[in-house]
């Protein structure tokens, strides 16, 4: 069966650097999921958000934006501003796990609050034509809560629902629950797709023969980690291609150009960088030595050194 590839939004990662970046050296992703608009109830679409969706910052890449609010007038509003923009296609998060979103009853902390949910759709589909797709969890608490919305979501004309399979209480922590997937699969007529731990070719063909017939497949923490995966799945090889320092290489300075140019400080592009090599590391033969020579890296200078050093030694 033909499959698709799609990168799974992570606020502070999956900008339209790495969209690029990761497109260019690497390729295998079909449809990238940009990190979702909040607007804090304030009707105004911030600065960065705004460059993240340029149609001219994500030139020959399928981009999805992503909204996550509980308030139908703020989806109405970012609905009609990336329409503005070209898109067809707005992603509704009910999937974020982090503490500040939840208890304000965003993201996986709207899963239980079905009439809320209800609310939105039937008043964002009424005034709007924009194509609305979900991006959620199991559940908050537990993995029957989604159970409880699929069948709420059948009456709208959902373009598909994208499920981690976890909850939003386990964070990353934890095993992917792919039994409360499975019930999911079998309790409704929606179109599925499946995020949660691909994280290398041999996962992804293991998640293929438990869930046959799912076609849309999300990589999330295991692209940033590592971003030559959706190419290996496509070949259907587990082996790095020869050059893969040299790629890897002129990515991460791709990256770091790019960040070096739009943050200010030396401060914020040390932080930036350290957070995308506490993941990169794990491409590495020892992945905690990489970590840990990076991390004692406190200045730009050190920093560039310490990257040609691990690069070379690969």
């Amino acid at each position: 069966m033909s499959y698709t590839l799609l990168s799974s939004p992570l606020q502070g990662f999956t900008d339209f650097r790495f969209r690029n970046a990761q497109n260019k050296y690497f390729g295998g992703i079909d449809t990238f999921y940009s990190p979702y608009i909040r607007l804090n109830g304030k009707l105004i679409i911030k600065s960065s958000y705004q460059r993240d969706l340029l149609p001219e910052n994500n030139t020959g890449l399928e981009v999805i934006p992503q909204v996550i609010t509980n308030d139908a007038d703020e989806f109405l509003f970012v609905s009609k501003y990336v329409q503005e923009l070209g898109y067809k296609e707005l992603n509704w998060n009910l999937g974020c796990p982090y503490p500040m979103v939840t208890k304000s009853g965003m993201g996986s902390g709207l899963i239980c609050q079905t009439q809320k949910i209800n609310s939105i759709l039937e008043k964002v589909h009424a005034e709007s034509d924009i194509i609305v797709s979900m991006k959620m969890r199991l559940g908050y608490d537990n993995a029957n809560e989604i159970l409880n919305v699929l069948p709420l979501l059948e009456q709208y004309p959902i373009k598909n629902v994208a499920i981690h399979a976890r909850i939003g209480k386990q964070l990353y922590n934890g095993g992917v629950n792919l039994d409360g997937f499975q019930q999911c699969v079998d309790n409704t007529k929606l179109k599925l797709y499946y995020n949660g731990d691909i994280t290398s070719v041999a996962q992804f063909h293991k998640m293929q023969e438990r869930f046959p017939t799912i076609d849309h497949w999300m990589i999330g923490r295991g692209l940033i980690a590592n971003p030559f995966l959706p190419g290996m799945i496509k070949n259907n090889s587990s082996e790095y291609p020869s050059n893969k320092m040299e790629l890897f290489s002129d990515f991460h300075d791709t990256l770091y150009a790019g960040y070096s140019e739009s943050l200010s400080g030396a401060t914020h592009i040390l932080l930036k960088m350290h957070h995308l090599w506490e993941y990169f590391s794990v491409i590495f033969s020892n992945p905690h030595k990489v970590h840990k020579k990076i991390k004692k890296a406190k200045s730009i200078r050190n920093y560039e050194q310490a990257v040609r050093e691990i690069i070379k030694e690969g």
